[in-house]
C-alpha cells in the first residue's frame, strides 16, 4: 500500500509521513498529479489557511483531481475544512464535497481562539471505538451535520469527524495524538 500525501503548502507533511512510517505504510509526498495518480489512498494535510490551501491546489491543477478520487481520502484539520463548500477564512470557496460551511469560533473570556490542545471526540455508534482525546489546533469549525460521524465541544458542539463516500475528515491532528491518533490512522487504513 502507498498513500499519497498531497502537498498543499502546509507544514505538517513530515509528521504525517512519520506517523504512517511507524505503522509500516509507504507514502509519497507530492503536488504532482502524475506522481499521485494510481496510489492506494490519499491525505490532505492539516496546517495552513483555507484560502492559501485552495490557491495552492488551484495553482497545481489538483482541485478536479481531488474531487474525482475514488479511493480513500483523509482530510486533516484544514484538509477536512476544505472538503466543505465554503470557509469564512479568507472568504474561500472550497471543494464542495460535503454540504456546509466553515465558521470562525467566537472568542470570549471562557474560550481561547484558536483551540490548542487536547479535547474529546465523541463518535456515533458505528465508530464508538474511536472515542477519546485527540490534539486540536483550530480557529474554525463546522456545525454542519451532513455526513457527521463525531463531535467535539468547544464553546459549541461541532462536527469533528465526517465521512462522505470515500472522503473522511477529522478536525483533530491524528499525527499529534499519540495512541488515539495511531488508532485513528489504523481505522483510516482499514478503509483503503
Amino acid at each position: 500500500m502507498i498513500i499519497g500525501i498531497i502537498d498543499c503548502g502546509g507544514a505538517n507533511l513530515n509528521s504525517i509521513y512519520y506517523s504512517f512510517k511507524r505503522l509500516g505504510i509507504n507514502t509519497v509526498i507530492s503536488n504532482s498529479k502524475n506522481e499521485l495518480s494510481g496510489l492506494d489512498a490519499y491525505v490532505l494535510p492539516g496546517v495552513g489557511s483555507a484560502n492559501a490551501v485552495m490557491q495552492c491546489l488551484k495553482d497545481k491543477s489538483l482541485i478536479d483531481f481531488i474531487k474525482n478520487i475514488t479511493k480513500p481520502v483523509l482530510g486533516i484539520c484544514i484538509g477536512m475544512q476544505i472538503m466543505y463548500e465554503y470557509s469564512e477564512e479568507g472568504d474561500t470557496q472550497c471543494l464542495g464535497i460535503i454540504d456546509g460551511k466553515i465558521k470562525k469560533f467566537k472568542s470570549d473570556k471562557s474560550l481561547t481562539v484558536p483551540q490548542m490542545g487536547w479535547n474529546k471526540l465523541l463518535c456515533n455508534d458505528d465508530l464508538k471505538s474511536l472515542n477519546g482525546h485527540y490534539y486540536y489546533a483550530n480557529s474554525f469549525y463546522t456545525d454542519s451535520t451532513d455526513s457527521a460521524m463525531g463531535y467535539t465541544e468547544y464553546g459549541v458542539n461541532y462536527t469533528s469527524l465526517v465521512k462522505k463516500n470515500n472522503f473522511i475528515g477529522c478536525q483533530f491532528h491524528p499525527e499529534k495524538s499519540s495512541v488515539s491518533g495511531e488508532k485513528f490512522l489504523q481505522y483510516f487504513l482499514t478503509t483503503a
